[in-house]
């Protein structure tokens, strides 16, 4: 497998802005390697959207990795927008913000901050949770219904006492929280955690991500709730304007 991989990636460094358009017999002897086998990649790389073969049977680089490209973009952009934002909100509120972006029906953190004196949480820049029980999770589904499928397919299991098991329930719930603005998870996820999350856009106004504060359940439903929302969906509104994104 990581053989394979190796050649996979060795085969896509061959394109360059000097050579966009390969044949098979040219990355094979650019590789040093068998033709039989490079076609056979060829094929699978072709598949999977990679690269894309055109009548002439030679070979270019496909639009997924230009998906790929764009989902790294987006998360530098966010990112570089987000840190002195989010400074304000662990500055202000004893919760923990992370930002979070979908991928195969799970969310992926790729910004944790968290202040001082905060009930430790068990995620990192990385960490991967279920879509369907995350307050990050949930907000970015409930923009983008093409994702549900793939977060169903993965399993609605049951991991904390309020956990929505049903795909039913769940679109219900969903529908909710397109109309409310923003997410909560209650005891879904983790027992005792309770999460807030507010949508993050991007220029064509397509939510690419989420802002969310988690804590322990009486502290995030205490007297500060409501201000802990307004921030939220406030400062995700502001970094959505840095992305470029104009509501209208």
């Amino acid at each position: 497998m990581i053989g394979s991989v190796q050649k996979i990636s060795r085969i896509l460094n061959c394109f360059t802005d000097d050579e966009p358009v390969l044949g098979n017999l040219e990355i094979a002897t650019k590789l040093n390697m068998n033709p039989s086998t490079v076609h056979h990649l060829l094929h699978t790389l072709c598949e999977e959207g990679m690269l894309i073969k055109d009548t002439q049977k030679k070979y270019r680089l496909g639009w997924k990795l230009l998906e790929w490209g764009n989902r790294v973009m987006y998360q530098k952009d966010i990112l570089s927008q987000a840190f002195p934002l989010v400074e304000g909100l662990i500055r202000r509120f004893n919760g923990t913000v992370h930002i979070g972006m979908f991928d195969q029906g799970e969310v992926v953190f790729v910004l944790k901050a968290t202040p001082k004196h905060a009930m430790e949480i068990a995620t990192y820049v990385g960490s991967r949770k279920p879509a369907y029980c995350t307050s990050t999770g949930k907000i970015i589904l409930s923009h983008n219904p093409s994702m549900v499928k793939a977060t169903v397919a993965k399993g609605l299991l049951r991991r904390a006492p309020n956990t929505i098991t049903s795909a039913d329930k769940l679109k219900v719930e969903l529908h909710e929280v397109q109309k409310r603005g923003y997410s909560i998870s209650d005891n879904e996820n983790e027992l005792g955690l309770y999460g807030i999350a507010a949508p993050i856009r991007s220029y064509s106004g397509q939510t690419v991500a989420a802002l969310n504060m988690v804590g322990e359940a009486s502290y995030m439903q205490g007297r500060d709730n409501r201000a802990i929302i307004e921030s939220l969906i406030s400062t995700a509104d502001t970094i959505s304007k840095e992305l470029g994104y104009i509501q209208i």
